[in-house]
């Protein structure tokens, strides 16, 4: 339909914290295992408050992204994506 955007399924923090977790385990980054998907969803969680202080880090948009971007929809949309998560805690 025209209009519709492509969206996550999953929050800004699920998807920051899986990718920190994927990276402390994974071989391919810093961790030591082979195939680390399994151990990714079952500690993501874990990687939460990390994920939430990089969202907390972006909340200033860098001259680059102010170039190309709306600033007042940047900070909106980061905010929601902090708020979405300090209100299930």
């Amino acid at each position: 339909m025209a209009g519709d955007f492509d969206r996550a399924m999953t929050s800004p923090i699920e998807r920051v914290a899986r990718t920190l977790a994927g990276h402390a385990l994974s071989r391919n980054a810093e961790g030591d295992m082979a195939s680390a998907g399994e151990a990714v969803d079952a500690l993501w969680s874990e990687y939460s408050d990390a994920a939430l202080a990089v969202l907390r880090t972006l909340r200033e948009p860098s001259a680059a992204m102010l170039a190309v971007g709306d600033a007042e929809v940047w900070d909106r949309m980061i905010h929601a994506a902090i708020e979405e998560e300090t209100i299930a805690d």
